[in-house]
Formats: C-alpha cells, sequence, structure tokens
C-alpha cells in the first residue's frame, strides 16, 4: 500500500497536489505500472466495472502510466456460492498486491440473511477507508451544483450492532447502536477542511466564475439538537479541527441540522461546498443529491483511506436491468478519475474528466436512465474516444 494524494475532487482535474505529511504525490518521470484490484460485486457491477478497466487501458502513453488488473470476488452472489460475502482472499490481494481497486455494487438483502453482511462495509473497516467522497457536479444545461459530500465511512448506525428483546407482554422491541468517535470525526473533518482549502485553490487558480467565488466553504451536517451525545461529539470535534489549524482560517464554516440541509440541498443547491457528515446522513444526502443531476447513474465516490483508495460507484446492483447493456457506466468511469486522483495521478484523471463533460453536454448518447436509448458500449466508446 502507498500513501496517498488528496485530490481537489473538481471533475476536472487539479492544479496542484497536497504537500502535507499526510499525502503523497505521485512521480510521473517514467512509466509506472499500476496494479488495480477489480470487484465487480453483483448485477449492473459485472457490467460497468469492465468500463473502468477499459477506460485505464486506453488512457494514452504520455499519462506515463500502464495497468494490470486482478479480478476479485466479492457480494451476495459470492455468498450465495460460498457462504462468504467477502473472502479473506480478495482482502489479502488488496493489501498485499493492489494499488487501488474498483468496487461495482451489491444486491444485499432488504431482510435478515444468517451470516451475510456488506462486504463494502467490512472492506472499508478492514482497510481503514475512514471516508467516503462523493462529488457531485453539473454540466451544461443542467441547474448549477457543485459539491462535494464527505462522509464518514467506518461507524454510526453502521456498525451494525442490533438487537432484538421481547417485552414481558409478547411485543418485540429492536435496538442498534450509534457510535460516534472522537477520532473518526477528526479524521473526517481534517479530510473535509483540506478538500475544501483544495478546491478553493483550484478555482483562483482558473480566472473564471464559480458558483463558490467567496471561498471555501465547509458545512456540518448533523442532527445534535435531539441528539446532543452523539452528533453532539460529531459537531464539536470537526469544529475543533477547524479551530486547531490555523491555515483553515480562510474557509467559512457553518452547520445544517439534517432535516433543514436535505430542504435546503434541493431548493438552493448551489450554496454548497464542501459537506460533511455523520455514516448514515452523508449516505441519504449523498444519494439525494444524485437526483440534482440527472441520476445516480453519473455520481462518483471514492472510499479513502491513510494508504489505499477504493473507486465505487454510487448506484446499486440494479437487478432490472442486469445483462441489456444498458447500465449507465459514467458513475463507474468517474470513480475510476476519482481513484486516480487520490492516488496522486492527476493528468489522467483529468483527461478523463473532461472526456466524460464533453460527453455529456453533447448528449449525444445517454442510457436510459437520463432520457436516452443509448447502451453502455456507446458510452464507454465515446468516452474513450475523446481522449
Amino acid at each position: 500500500m502507498q500513501r496517498l494524494t488528496r485530490p481537489v475532487v473538481s471533475y476536472r482535474g487539479t492544479t496542484g497536489r497536497a504537500k502535507s505529511a499526510l499525502f503523497r504525490a505521485a512521480s510521473t518521470s517514467a512509466l509506472k505500472t499500476l496494479k488495480i484490484g477489480l470487484i465487480p460485486g453483483d448485477g449492473i457491477g459485472k457490467e460497468v466495472i469492465p468500463a473502468g478497466r477499459q477506460v485505464l487501458e486506453a488512457l494514452p502513453t504520455e499519462d506515463g502510466l500502464k495497468f494490470e488488473f486482478i479480478d476479485l470476488i466479492a457480494g451476495f452472489e459470492c455468498f450465495k456460492r460460498t457462504g462468504v460475502a467477502l473472502p479473506e482472499e480478495t482482502v489479502k490481494a488488496l493489501v498485499e498486491e493492489c494499488d487501488g481497486a474498483l468496487f461495482g455494487a451489491v444486491s444485499s438483502p432488504t431482510t435478515k440473511v444468517a451470516g451475510y453482511s456488506s462486504p463494502i462495509v467490512a472492506l472499508r473497516k478492514k482497510l481503514g477507508l475512514y471516508a467516503n467522497v462523493r462529488p457531485v457536479k453539473s454540466v451544461g444545461d443542467e441547474r448549477p451544483v457543485d459539491m462535494v459530500i464527505v462522509r464518514e465511512n467506518t461507524e454510526d448506525l453502521y456498525v451494525k450492532e442490533e438487537n432484538m428483546r421481547t417485552l414481558k407482554d409478547g411485543s418485540k422491541v429492536a435496538e442498534a447502536i450509534k457510535r460516534i468517535s472522537e477520532k473518526a470525526s477528526y479524521n473526517i473533518g481534517k479530510i473535509a477542511f483540506e478538500l475544501a482549502l483544495q478546491r478553493g485553490a483550484a478555482r483562483a487558480a482558473t480566472f473564471t466564475p464559480t458558483l463558490h467565488s467567496d471561498g471555501p466553504l465547509v458545512t456540518i451536517t448533523h442532527k445534535s439538537n435531539v441528539l446532543s451525545v452523539t452528533d453532539g461529539l460529531f459537531r464539536e470535534t470537526i469544529r475543533k479541527v477547524y479551530e486547531d489549524n490555523e491555515k483553515y482560517a480562510g474557509i467559512k464554516l457553518q452547520e445544517q441540522i439534517v432535516d433543514s440541509m436535505v430542504y435546503r440541498m434541493f431548493r438552493e443547491p448551489e450554496i454548497f461546498d464542501v459537506v460533511v457528515a455523520p455514516n448514515l446522513y452523508g449516505d441519504i444526502l449523498s444519494d439525494g443529491a444524485a437526483a440534482l443531476v440527472g441520476s445516480l447513474g453519473v455520481v462518483p465516490s471514492a472510499n479513502v483511506g491513510n494508504s489505499f483508495v477504493i473507486g465505487e460507484p454510487c448506484h446499486g446492483s440494479a437487478p432490472d436491468i442486469e445483462g441489456k447493456n444498458i447500465a449507465n457506466p459514467i458513475a463507474t468511469i468517474r470513480s475510476t478519475a476519482l481513484m486516480l486522483e487520490f492516488m496522486g495521478y492527476a493528468e489522467p484523471a483529468r483527461r478523463i474528466y473532461t472526456a466524460v463533460d464533453t460527453h455529456m453536454a453533447e448528449k449525444k448518447f445517454s442510457t436510459p436512465d437520463l432520457g436516452g436509448n443509448a447502451t453502455t458500449t456507446d458510452v464507454i466508446n465515446d468516452i474513450i474516444k475523446r481522449f
């Protein structure tokens, strides 16, 4: 595993790389081989993850990279075949052999299945991928949106510590643990402020009008008016990160109660820059934000730790369209670029973002989720030809 750099997360590349001790800048002085783990998972994951591979293989040699791939398994289908949703062999290969990875989708059941647990949730914990970074940006004549939702990735209600008990009258009560730690909250706050700084610097360097001309802004989302202990700790820790680091003084900080955040995000999404939230709220907000730009099929994410990153499209396994060659690959292609950015390879990431943006602005090939009739293959080929 390697140390990672933090990107600007703009869909349009970066103007520079972070130099803090937390991050590693990539060398582009010689052709470098990167080994990427491919975990399609379930459903349309098996159709969109190959798009990420095709895009990487199509990058021009001038970007200084070549790629090797390791096919790995995980998911509900894997569980039904083997009794294990996340084989140890998959985790071991990621840790020992891979520089980064792409994860497709999981068909997790909505009712309890004995022995099954979400493999992507487990991967986040096992690999220390404490941040889920989801940029949401409009293209062309869409409603103006340019935000990044930074979601804590390892705790909150997603620790999956639940129990059921029966009362004396025979009725059942179900309970779940909501865990918020100072350490995890500090980590997620740090990455949120770093992204805000870098996004602000990139905008300043372009000398073009942007949605956030007043400077970088971080919005803490919580429900501490009700959950004063757990969400209170999250809120206080994020503020402590801000107050203890002078370099963040140029960032504006605001707070939004999560229900108010949902309301404002849909009424005036253009006001938000970087939004930081606990796991559950971040999950809901980032999926909802996808509606602002047309489809979950165009929204990428990256699961990020200090030494590894997994690109992951935000959509689900979509079993209703599996095998029809109509799944939108854009979320996966953007997630591939986001993975490269966090690994320190800004230029090939910028190339991918630009190709996707021009493809979407032209609207010649759109999959059914965006109102068109193009195939997955059509979209992949149209994006690659723009490199």
